[in-house]
């Protein structure tokens, strides 16, 4: 049974060296990755939303009282503009969404191998455990059947 656990733990080592090193799995690979992530960095901060409010606000303040309109009410300009920036920047954050599962995807099944492996020295730990065990009752009932004897030659 040893044999067993003493080859699965090889095998699992072996991955280990394999797996590309964390880093390799978390940095963005590829320009597109790169832009992704800062959009949606940018695009999912407050910074932004108090930015973009305090522009908008002032798109429909200026439009409602100035002569010099460029979108009177009901703002058809701004809608199309918003509308445009929500059409490119979901499918973005998408992107980085799912770059993002790809990589907690790949961290639990690291998190699986270690657990596995750790599974694995445990119970090759207990079995020690145990042979020790059995080995310290083996001393002390030939301790006990050296006194019993060492009594009754006595007795």
């Amino acid at each position: 049974m040893t044999n067993a656990f003493d080859d699965l733990l090889s095998q699992l080592r072996q991955r280990a060296k394999q797996r590309p090193a964390p880093d390799e799995t978390i940095a963005p690979r590829t320009f597109a990755d790169k832009a992704a992530d800062r959009i949606a960095e940018v695009v999912g901060s407050w910074r932004f939303i108090v930015i973009q409010s305090a522009l908008l606000l002032a798109w429909i303040v200026f439009n409602a009282i100035s002569s010099d309109r460029v979108d009177p009410y009901p703002f058809i300009l701004l809608n199309l503009l918003l509308s445009f920036q929500a059409a490119y920047t979901a499918p973005i954050i998408m992107m980085s969404q799912n770059r993002q599962a790809d990589i907690d995807r790949q961290r639990a099944i690291e998190d699986y191998d270690i657990n596995c492996k750790a599974e694995l020295e445990i119970e090759t730990l207990h079995q020690k455990i145990d042979l020790l065990r059995e080995q310290e009752i083996a001393q002390l009932t030939a301790a006990v059947d050296r006194l019993t004897k060492m009594l009754e030659a006595k007795g």
